[in-house]
């Protein structure tokens, strides 16, 4: 089960930090992501951290630079540092989980999602 936390209002150039805490038991090599689903668009990759101890990492093109995903194996837990904020980065965010050591964009390859969490951004 993940349970994903942090969302909210913001001005654009102001950031956020989103979390998602999976339980149950779980290996070190896993992959943990970000997706998002902006209003009438499609579900869009946002971030993954994969291997061991989450050593490799993958951003969608359209936050490379702006959002930093990082990991917390003790904790099960994944973050998600949004900065700085766009108009455009409003969305619903969803964490998800692969049990597999190998990165993916493609949302097909994830097993589990929690249950999105809604970031507003104003311009």
């Amino acid at each position: 089960q993940l349970q994903a936390s942090g969302g909210g209002w913001v001005q654009a150039g102001g950031s956020l930090r989103l979390s998602c805490v999976a339980s149950g038991r779980t290996s070190s090599s896993y992959t943990m992501a970000w997706f998002r689903r902006a209003p009438g668009k499609e579900r869009e990759f946002v971030a993954a951290s994969s291997g061991w101890r989450g050593s490799s990492v993958l951003y969608g093109v359209s936050v490379k630079g702006r959002f930093t995903i990082s990991r917390d194996n003790a904790k099960n837990t994944v973050y998600l540092e949004m900065n700085p904020l766009k108009a455009e980065d409003t969305a619903v965010y969803y964490c998800a989980f692969r049990l597999a050591g190998l990165g993916s964009v493609h949302e097909v390859d994830y097993s589990y999602w929690g249950q999105g969490t809604l970031v507003t951004v104003s311009s």
